[in-house]
């Protein structure tokens, strides 16, 4: 079985959230929405869109989006069978987090690697 296949998004948390993210909407030019982040769309080599999406996000550093997990940081990983993945993962005594969650943006579940630190695990929509 294929396991990640990409990165899907890179989190992490600011001291002063709101201030960080103007800063790289500013002199990085990253489109920060609402959320606190930017989806990154996949382009080919003469900018036409592809399949695929990156998120960013900046997250205050009071969030506990990150918990059981005190980094300060989580990727989030593309993967093509979450389940079998979840349970390939179980069956070789990863901390897999429950529940895995559903929605309109596709499967995620999450794990902790052995130095605690959570990683996000997301099998996009179909066609995504």
């Amino acid at each position: 079985m294929k396991r990640v296949t990409g990165i899907g998004g890179v989190f992490f948390k600011a001291k002063d959230a709101p201030a960080l993210r103007a800063w790289y909407q500013r002199h990085l030019g990253v489109d920060v929405q609402a959320w606190g982040g930017a989806a990154f769309d996949w382009t080919d080599a003469e900018g036409k869109p592809v399949a695929g999406t990156t998120a960013w996000l900046i997250d205050p550093q009071e969030s506990d989006h990150f918990a059981p997990s005190t980094a300060p940081f989580m990727v989030n990983y593309r993967v093509e069978d979450l389940p079998g993945l979840i349970k390939a993962l179980k069956e070789e005594g990863c901390h897999v987090l429950d529940p895995m969650d559903e929605s309109e943006y596709g499967k995620f579940a999450w794990v902790m690697d052995p130095e605690g630190n959570k990683v996000e695990l997301w099998e996009p929509p179909a066609g995504q």
